[in-house]
């Protein structure tokens, strides 16, 4: 099975990854069947005991060093992301930078909050008595992800669940999936085995198989509601992380700072052409500060220039594309 050696791009089939802002080709990777469901799940249940069996200081330093890897290799990074999804290299430059990150704040938390003890003293007769707990692994987890920040989100998927001794079966999205594949080849030198992450790549048959396989004990999604929706009447019996999107108005007061809240607003709005899950999509404005604010924003909005993705610098924007429209 060539999806655990990450040798996606020697499939049998194939599915090819266009860029978001021209269609142009940017790459191929080998596409996964849902048929190999069994071979994906025997996969990760090698790395589910691997993944256990790792002391955490060993999962920090790997988390520690897959984030220095990144760092170093911040250009190559910022790059994959403007061909495949279509940002501009100011925003994929930062996307980078919150990859690394996240994966420091993995590497900590592995380190710490293993468990506690419970006092029972609060009870008359158990004075003498106390309980514990400890944080143990669930074992096989299914991450999918979307084409938004097609690495960060990737990195909060995989950070967290290998600082918790799991394996993960992930899913990027077809249409941004290269991110994920330097990231996990990051991870991986730093010393992760590499049955801990099985990459897959395809489409809602392979999706739906990965979230119904019994030994699956977690599915992380990130996405849409209608999507998420499914997965939790599908899933069965099995922990549930779903995080679908933002509904994020703002709200304008006569006492704010008003410059900085026009450009807070306008960044908001058109920031990687608005498919961000945290982006504003209404504006509250106190009725005295209406007119003026309306004026304000329109002019500064007018004033951003859009360029092809990976081009311009400093407050640049990549407006949605006739080739984006028609992809998303």
């Amino acid at each position: 099975m060539t999806a655990a050696k990450l040798d996606v791009s020697k499939s049998p089939s194939s599915i090819s990854v266009h860029s978001a802002y021209d269609g142009l080709l940017v790459g191929t990777v080998g596409s996964t069947d849902a048929g190999e469901i069994d071979a994906l799940i025997a996969t990760a249940r090698v790395g589910a005991e691997l993944s256990r069996s790792l002391p955490r200081h060993k999962r920090a330093s790997i988390l520690e060093g897959a984030a220095r890897l990144v760092e170093s290799r911040a250009t190559e990074f910022a790059e994959t992301i403007v061909r495949e999804a279509g940002k501009t290299i100011v925003q994929a430059r930062k996307e980078v930078l919150r990859c690394v990150n996240t994966l420091k704040l993995s590497a900590e938390e592995a380190k710490r909050n293993a468990g506690e003890i419970v006092p029972f003293d609060a009870y008359v007769g158990s004075e003498q008595r106390q309980g514990w707990f400890t944080r143990e692994p669930l074992g096989i987890i299914t991450a999918i992800t979307p084409y938004n920040d097609p690495l960060n989100l990737v990195a909060h998927k995989l950070g967290p669940a290998i600082a918790g001794g799991n394996a993960v079966l992930l899913k990027p999205s077809e249409l941004t999936p290269l991110s994920a594949i330097h990231l996990v080849k990051a991870l991986r030198e730093a010393g992760l085995p590499e049955e801990i992450i099985t990459i897959t790549v395809g489409g809602t048959d392979l999706g739906k198989a990965l979230v119904t396989a019994r030994e699956v004990r977690m599915v992380s999604f990130t996405g849409g509601f209608a999507t998420g929706e499914a997965i939790s009447r599908s899933a069965g019996l099995k922990k549930l992380a779903m995080e679908l999107g933002g509904n994020a108005p703002v709200i304008v007061m006569n006492d704010c700072d008003f410059d900085k809240a026009v450009e807070s607003c306008v960044s908001g709005a058109f920031w990687a052409a608005g498919q961000n899950c945290i982006g504003a999509q209404r504006i509250l404005v106190q009725s005295d500060l209406y007119e003026r604010f309306r004026y304000a924003f329109v002019t500064a909005t007018n004033k951003l220039k859009a360029y092809p993705s990976g081009e311009g610098r400093g407050r640049t924007y990549l407006f949605p594309s006739r080739w984006m429209a028609m992809r998303f």
